[in-house]
């Protein structure tokens, strides 16, 4: 029995993962989880790798790592990811490479809890409908049996789904959030890079206490006007130009499709 941080979502954002991190420290966190995505949009892709491999009791890779690391294609990326992606290949570090592509897709992190990214079967699936929701718990059921609950990542949103039989209900991902034993969970604590965000520029993240079978949503400030400088000076954010390149190359493998 633990309290677990739970961070997913980092996109090479330093001032978002350490001010994350700090408040995890806060809530007593004694050990904390990575669900992925650790580069990306952002221009600190080591460093961030640096502190999760520092901090981090478990990680697991998500399609950004996959597609950073040359495993995955381009084929699911907005065009602002594809363009940060191309630019991760080019500047991530041999040691930093090396131990993300030691990283496994998905893994249990104990009987009752499995780590994933996007799907239980999908690292590039958003799960974002109850649809979606019933479907990842069938394969989790078959994958993981014993589970009581997934913890994912991708969507960018702090989200909790509680699932009796086939019905998801959703339940607000506000304050502490106790979950029942004998039910099933999908859980995402939200992104801690906020630079795709609208209404807020906060560090997301999330406390599961095992002891108690709870959830605690965190949103935390951080310096977003320094790493968003930094992405804009090191390459990091697509110029109009280069997008609309993009766009029209799109265009035209999708007709040549």
């Amino acid at each position: 029995m633990a309290r677990y941080g739970v961070v997913a979502d980092i996109h090479g954002n330093r001032e978002a993962l350490e001010a994350a991190l700090a408040a995890l420290e806060a809530y007593g966190a004694s050990r904390i989880v990575c669900l992925g995505d650790l580069v990306g949009y952002n221009a600190d892709p080591d460093e961030c790798v640096t502190l999760v491999r520092r901090r981090c009791a478990a990680a697991i890779a998500g399609n950004h790592e996959l597609i950073g690391l040359g495993r995955l294609d381009f084929g699911r990326c907005s065009n602002n990811a594809e363009y940060a992606l191309r630019r991760t290949r080019r500047t991530l570090g041999r040691e930093a490479a090396e131990w993300l592509a030691s990283l496994p897709p998905r893994r249990a992190l104990d009987r009752d809890v499995t780590l994933v990214h996007g799907g239980v079967r999908d690292v590039q699936q958003y799960m974002k409908t109850p649809q979606h929701i019933e479907q990842n718990a069938e394969y989790l059921r078959a994958d993981f049996p014993g589970a009581r609950l997934c913890l994912y990542g991708h969507s960018h949103e702090q989200k909790v789904h509680e699932i009796e039989g086939k019905e998801v209900r959703e339940i607000p991902a506000t304050g502490k959030v106790l979950m029942n034993r004998e039910l099933l969970y999908f859980i995402n604590p939200g992104s801690v890079d906020a630079s795709r965000k609208r209404a807020h520029k906060l560090a997301e993240c999330a406390v599961l206490d095992t002891l108690d079978w709870s959830v605690e949503f965190l949103r935390v400030r951080y310096d977003s006007a320094a790493s968003e400088a930094k992405a804009a000076v090191f390459g990091y954010r697509i110029g109009p130009w280069t997008n609309r390149l993009y766009n029209l190359r799109r265009r035209i493998a999708r007709r040549a499709g």
